[in-house]
């Protein structure tokens, strides 16, 4: 039976998707349509690979500390099992993640083939995703790199291409001869026209001895300083809150960060890929054939959405008139537009994105200047989620917020204290446990209590609903910053 280990490379903060996607809250983590999230649906696909001869191992997941309650709670939802996350001390580009996970695969002796898949991409058709996957999963079994590539539809400048050659008419495997970089328009005009060239996905499938073999020929500088980061590396296992968590156990494999550091930041793509033609590890593509987009802006994913019958997409609650080709998304509350054409409408609750469609990919210049001014909306929403649940803003004035909490079942909220404010609780939902100085407290709905300005507290939910609870602070400084931790079921300093 081939052993196949799933690699979701879960990084990036998507800043083209804002305000939806923000670099506390990215894209692959968003339900762009539909109940799942980006990351949710990637991790749905390979699971679904199996067969009589391919057995599917638990995921690797390769992110960043300041995402990991995140990927774990999308993950749970789904109850699909996953042993271990693999945690960037610092972003350092593919070719570090992807040789985490290969670390990992191998260090028990064994040779699994590694699914490497980014988390932010749509797959509009999973038969055809699946088929093509399982062919490429035979072909690297006999120590091939293999690439997935996709057909262009339109001469597009804003990705790699890859150019091939058919191994038979038949075949939907082919040689891959060399990668191009993202081309001027002239050229992505002839290598569309040309028909042997062929869309980089970022989806690659090969042993994971293959890829440290290759690396190590290739960037052995790289190999050896994830090698030395990997050696020091330190495992913390996620405490469990019910009997499903038991059933599913969880561990954060944190490489050591100053080793880390030293990794030089290199794509899978310029370490390794690019080099293989010609090559002692020969490479193969083949075609993905699945209605694929990396939804890389608000055009992308206009067009891989359900448009009506005059080609608007729409999320939410959306009232149109004499208006035609736009994607619009209302996450709080009504969107109407008349007589407007090619637009993207985004509406959150403390943001609202306006946009030409063919202007989709300068997104990014808005999260620029909102990150050079210092604003919060480049990297939060209004709400917020927390490994024991989320808050929600709701209001604020010069010396008074507030707050919606809501704490999930077994969940606790870290020993902790203010130097600059007061807070005042009244639950609404469920029953809190409280710390407050030497007391212990149970509120049930209606009942409130004070905490005053640098008192040690906590909330906990030791219930089997959700705590909902309503926070009122007054003080001089309400800053997020303005918390010191004494103790934490999450292991957050």
């Amino acid at each position: 039976m081939i052993q196949v280990t799933p690699v979701i490379l879960c990084g990036g903060s998507g800043t083209r998707l804002w305000p939806l996607s923000r670099a506390g809250f990215p894209k692959q983590f968003i339900a762009l349509s539909g109940a799942h999230s980006l990351f949710q649906l990637a991790a749905l696909r390979l699971a679904g690979l199996a067969t009589q001869d391919i057995n599917i191992n638990q995921s690797l997941i390769v992110t960043g500390e300041e995402h990991r309650f995140l990927a774990v709670e999308q993950l749970r939802e789904l109850k699909l099992p996953v042993s271990s996350f693999l945690l960037e001390p610092t972003a350092r580009n593919t070719a570090a993640a992807l040789t985490l996970a290969a670390l990992q695969a191998t260090h028990a002796g064994a040779d699994p083939v590694l699914l490497v898949s980014p988390s932010d991409q749509h797959i509009g058709d999973e038969i055809g995703y699946t088929r093509c996957l399982r062919q490429a999963i035979a072909v690297a079994t006999k120590g091939i790199v293999v690439i997935l590539g996709i057909t262009p539809d339109r001469p597009e400048t804003g990705y790699g291409y890859i150019q091939f050659e058919k191994i038979s008419p038949s075949e939907n495997t082919s040689v891959v001869r060399k990668f191009v970089e993202k081309p001027i328009a002239e050229l992505a005009q002839q290598y569309v026209a040309s028909g042997d060239f062929a869309w980089n996905s970022g989806m690659f499938v090969l042993k994971a001895s293959v890829w440290l073999t290759a690396l190590g020929q290739f960037r052995p500088d790289i190999l050896q300083a994830c090698e030395k980061a990997w050696a020091l590396r330190v495992i913390e296992q996620l405490p469990s809150f019910d009997s499903t968590d038991q059933l599913n156990p969880v561990s954060f494999v944190r490489p050591d960060r100053a080793s880390f550091a030293q990794v030089p930041s290199e794509s899978v793509d310029y370490a390794v890929m690019e080099k293989c033609p010609g090559s002692a590890f020969p490479i193969q593509m083949v075609q993905l054939q699945a209605q694929w987009s990396d939804l890389g802006a608000w055009d992308s994913v206009w067009q891989a959405g359900q448009a009506d019958a005059q080609g608007n997409v729409c999320r939410g609650d959306v009232l149109l008139d004499d208006s035609s080709n736009n994607f619009i998304h209302a996450a709080n509350r009504l969107v109407s537009v008349v007589g407007v054409n090619d637009l993207v409408v985004i509406e959150t609750a403390d943001a609202v994105l306006i946009a030409d469609k063919s202007q989709s990919q300068n997104v990014k210049n808005i999260v620029s200047q909102l990150q050079k001014s210092g604003r919060s909306e480049q990297n939060l929403h209004r709400k917020v989620h927390r490994p024991w649940g989320w808050y929600d803003s709701v209001d604020e004035g010069s010396r008074f917020k507030v707050k919606r909490i809501n704490v999930k079942p077994g969940a606790a909220l870290s020993l902790q204290k203010h130097a600059h404010r007061a807070e005042h609780w009244i639950v609404v939902q469920g029953t809190a446990e409280v710390t407050c100085g030497n007391q212990l407290l149970t509120l049930s709905e209606n009942q409130s209590t004070y905490i005053p300005l640098g008192q040690v507290h906590r909330l906990a939910n030791r219930g089997t609903t959700d705590l909902e609870i309503i926070e009122v602070q007054s003080g001089s400084y309400l800053g997020e910053d303005d918390i010191v931790r004494l103790e934490d079921t999450y292991g957050r300093k």
